[in-house]
């Protein structure tokens, strides 16, 4: 399992920004769930991972954050800009070519 987080590390801006793409808004704890179950709990996304991962995607202007009170806490909502649409696209393009390749890889026939 420890090996397969760090094939998930590599894609996981890419993941945030598919899951903001679908969803709307989301806020952290939300996106490690949606994670959680739309894998079956196969991969599980670490607050240590998720949330350098989000600050980054701010400051590269691709994410718009906003604050909300909810139950009497600050709650942050994470949502694509502009700019993070269109790097959502070009992501998800690139790791489909990506899937494609290893899977042509994987199942080479040796003769």
């Amino acid at each position: 399992m420890a090996k397969q987080q760090q094939l998930y590390k590599g894609s996981l801006n890419t993941i945030i920004m598919k899951l903001l793409a679908e969803n709307g808004r989301m806020y952290g704890y939300e996106i490690t769930q949606k994670v959680k179950e739309i894998t079956a709990g196969e991969m599980s996304l670490t607050e240590g991972a998720l949330y350098p991962a989000l600050h980054k995607l701010e400051a590269d202007g691709f994410l718009d954050v906003d604050m909300e009170r909810v139950d009497g806490r600050v709650r942050k909502y994470y949502k694509l800009t502009e700019s993070g649409v269109k790097e959502t696209d070009s992501k998800l393009e690139e790791l489909e070519n990506f899937i494609r390749n290893m899977q042509h890889i994987v199942n080479l026939k040796l003769t």
